[in-house]
């Protein structure tokens, strides 16, 4: 990347996720292009976050990164339709794969994860980065509420996970590095976790923090 700050493009951004990711970086002085299946309702949506609204092939032809935020049924279909718009980018998979009913429990696909799903559709051309599944969309969504937890980022170039470490200091978050994309898998199965945790502690939010790490100063 460049010195100025990558345009960012929340792909199926009228959701809860999506919407309060894409509330933060404009708020961090980011160029942020809501993506929705309707143009009209991503500009709706976009109005309220001080972001630009249009359907998700504009939002991915303008970025320079792309945020997936689309339900875990809609992300093969979304990728493909997006597949060769998407070359030589970042796209960063923040994809749950939870199958309802059964939200608490842990349904990881046959390729390991959503994120190589991702990987797998999209070809090298595209750096794939996940990260942002165990933060909750509703502390999100509110500019001023301060989030106590980290966030998890894996994927296989050094250079994009740094990218996206990046997004998450914008986003109020702490982002910390896990290494290669196949650790994916442990980040989105800790959503069902988290959910079993929120429901059964009555909790607004649960998150995760990593313990033991030296601090920015070196102490």
């Amino acid at each position: 990347m460049t010195g100025r700050l990558p345009v960012i493009a929340v792909l199926g951004g009228t959701g809860a996720e999506g919407s309060g990711l894409a509330t933060r970086w404009a708020g961090a002085g980011y160029r942020v292009l809501v993506g929705s299946r309707s143009a009209e309702r991503a500009a709706a949506f976009a109005a309220e976050m001080g972001a630009e609204g249009m359907d998700n092939a504009a939002a991915a032809a303008a970025c320079d990164i792309a945020v997936l935020t689309v339900p875990y049924a809609a992300q093969r279909g979304t990728l493909m339709d997006l597949r060769d718009t998407l070359q030589g980018k970042i796209l960063v998979d923040v994809t749950v794969p939870l199958v309802p009913p059964k939200v608490m429990r842990v349904q990881l696909p046959e390729e390991g994860c959503a994120a190589l799903v991702a990987q797998a559709i999209l070809g090298d051309g595209v750096r794939v980065v996940s990260a942002f599944q165990n933060v909750s969309a509703g502390h999100l969504k509110d500019p001023d509420h301060v989030i106590d937890c980290d966030v998890l980022i894996s994927g296989d170039d050094p250079e994009a996970r740094g990218e996206v470490v990046k997004l998450a200091t914008a986003a109020g978050l702490n982002g910390i590095e896990v290494g290669p994309l196949d650790n994916a898998v442990a980040a989105e199965a800790l959503t069902s976790l988290l959910i079993w945790i929120n429901r059964k502690y009555k909790s607004p939010g649960a998150g995760i923090r990593i313990t033991a790490l030296p601090k920015p100063d070196g102490n």
